[in-house]
């Protein structure tokens, strides 16, 4: 089983990276955490045209299929960009509703794949009671036990430790349907959603570590860069360290995921536990080694800073992923022999 992305994947990877670094991410997070979607939906319009979107939608559905293992290299670059918006419930309720032989997906899916729909999703049993920026959301959906929902009402914004992330508490809805199908395609949207958020995380972890690294380099101490302390090295070889051990349990579990592997919930809780558990070490060694700079609103930094825990949380907390782990164990490794 090779871990490693293709060529074509790196091609993906470096084309998303040059389009985001172009576009000012800053700037529309913190018209996103204002209200103001506007700059947000012009990026979300610009990846959907790099096929972003697609990558979750049934050919059936104008998509290009349900692609996890291009999903998962595509949102390590959203995430190292820092993109705004409910991107990973958006792709995890595309692939909810191409799970479904519902006239909603017919017409919701292909407005997903063309980036003209976005859509937001809660699972209570497996993200909380609170969906991801409903009120920018054209849908929001609801799935508790068998029976998936369109919510009418979500209330007012909740406060987050990251503001960006607005989050909200959808209340009652109209029944869309109702049985085991629904089940098993929440099942594979929540696996979906755990995924694309380890990768994000991923991407995040990895670009505080680079901007710390920058940081080291020039800030100086007793006349030279602070970056040449040992205790320095350390910190960041260990950061790393995780990012690196992180990254192929993410492509591992969306390679399972692709091949609709037995192993793949195991997999992708391995992989939400380690991405998390590392962007989360990232944050602390970046807002150590910046100093009280780090903690000042305007460094765009604490826009990465900000998201670093609720991204560990989202989609499966450590410890329900570290259960899910142990419960999902073969039956052979249950016991000591």
């Amino acid at each position: 089983m090779r871990f490693l992305p293709d060529d074509e994947h790196r091609d993906l990877a470096r084309t998303l990276d040059a389009l985001l670094s172009s576009a000012d991410t800053p700037g529309a997070a913190r018209a996103w955490a204002a209200g103001d979607h506007a700059p947000g939906l012009a990026l979300w319009s610009r990846l959907a045209e790099t096929g972003v979107f697609a990558l979750a939608v049934p050919e059936t559905y104008e998509g290009m299929g349900q692609l996890p293992v291009e999903l998962a290299v595509s949102f390590i670059e959203l995430g190292r960009h820092a993109v705004p918006g409910p991107v990973v419930e958006t792709v995890a309720a595309a692939g909810l509703l191409g799970r479904l032989d519902h006239p909603e997906a017919v017409s919701w899916l292909p407005r997903v794949a063309a980036g003209k729909a976005v859509l937001s999703l809660c699972v209570p049993e497996s993200c909380g009671p609170y969906a991801l920026d409903a009120d920018a959301a054209d849908a929001v959906l609801v799935v508790a036990g068998d029976t998936l929902r369109l919510a009418e009402d979500t209330g007012p914004v909740q406060p987050s430790a990251d503001p960006v992330r607005r989050l909200a508490r959808p209340l009652g809805g109209t029944v869309l349907a109702r049985g085991p199908e629904v089940t098993a395609a929440a099942a594979y949207a929540s696996g979906l959603a755990a995924l694309t958020t380890a990768a994000q995380a991923l991407g995040l972890g990895r670009a505080l570590l680079d901007r710390t690294v920058a940081y080291v380099r020039q800030r100086t101490q007793f006349g030279v860069p602070v970056g040449s302390f040992q205790a320095v090295k350390h910190r960041l070889a260990d950061t790393l360290i995780a990012l690196e051990f992180a990254r192929p349990l993410v492509y591992a579990a969306a390679l399972e995921l692709a091949q609709g592997a037995d192993t793949a919930p195991r997999g992708i809780a391995a992989a939400k536990v380690a991405a998390g558990e590392a962007a989360y070490a990232a944050a602390r060694t970046a807002l150590q080694l910046h100093g009280a700079v780090g903690y000042t609103e305007e460094l765009d930094l604490s826009l990465w800073l900000r998201k670093a825990r609720p991204l560990r949380d989202a989609w499966g907390t450590p410890a329900a992923c570290r259960a899910r782990v142990l419960a999902l164990r073969p039956s052979e490794e249950a016991e000591p022999a």
